[in-house]
């Protein structure tokens, strides 16, 4: 008696059969999947709290910041606790613009030349993702945080820098190792801050425009009494922090005000 095979005994396939290939799911990556999807759906309501008023700056009836309210203070002095945009408009890209052409030595003079001419093509912080270094201190690009405490303030930027002022009477390191940011010292004379800072590597440029500075240079803010505004009200106090004075070993004396 002959038996005809099923299909589920057959032991014969077709020529055009393609072999299967059984897809398994790791339940793992498919909860964080979800998870990291319902985290990107909820944030687009709250995102950078757009709607939400800083706490702590005066205000007017209407809301909006009272720009000629006294100034806040923290232990009796100016608080600067805040996110602030600071520039100096016609000195990020140009910070010799008030000095005579013998107050630059001609090395730094041919190199700001040389990379003028290269288009920037070796701008450290844009082409090689190093920080951004001094030029950050009086013309950062983007918005700056500053974190105020009695014995530090502390500015945070968005290019993931960060800078440090001890106001705890300590001074500058006499032979610092050298770093992007340096190393700051800060004080209250009256109501103005001054900021000493010094210990910065060679490997950053002074400008936007490509200066170079060496391992000597040294950045005071405020430079000078007449440099300091010294007006009351919200609006002004930041300006304590905008003039620069600068000694680079490169560049004899520059001032760089806001």
């Amino acid at each position: 008696m002959k038996s005809t095979p099923t299909s589920s005994t057959s032991s014969t396939s077709t020529p055009d059969a393609k072999p299967r290939i059984q897809e398994r799911r790791s339940p793992v990556l498919t909860s964080l999947v979800l998870g990291a999807l319902i985290c990107l759906a909820g944030s687009q309501a709250s995102a950078q709290w757009l709607t939400l008023k800083t706490p702590g700056i005066p205000r007017s009836a209407d809301g909006k910041p009272n720009l000629i309210a006294p100034t806040p203070t923290q232990a009796g002095k100016p608080d600067l606790t805040g996110l602030w945009r600071i520039g100096a408009v016609g000195y990020t890209n140009q910070v010799t613009t008030d000095l005579n052409a013998e107050d630059v030595e001609p090395p730094a003079t041919a190199l700001f030349n040389q990379r003028q001419d290269n288009l920037f093509a070796d701008d450290p912080a844009a082409f090689r993702c190093l920080p951004g270094g001094p030029r950050l201190i009086y013309g950062p690009m983007n918005l700056v945080r500053i974190v105020q405490t009695p014995t530090m303030i502390v500015m945070l930027y968005e290019e993931l820098l960060y800078r440090q002022i001890f106001m705890d009477g300590r001074a500058l390191p006499k032979d610092p190792n050298p770093s992007f940011m340096g190393y700051s010292v800060g004080r209250w004379e009256g109501d103005t801050l001054v900021v000493d800072s010094t210990g910065f590597n060679d490997m950053t440029w002074l400008d936007y425009g490509g200066h170079p500075h060496s391992e000597a240079l040294r950045m005071t803010c405020p430079p000078k009494p007449q440099a300091r505004d010294l007006r009351p009200g919200l609006a002004h106090h930041y300006l304590q922090l905008a003039g620069v004075v600068v000694v680079s070993g490169l560049i004899l004396n520059t001032y760089a005000p806001v």
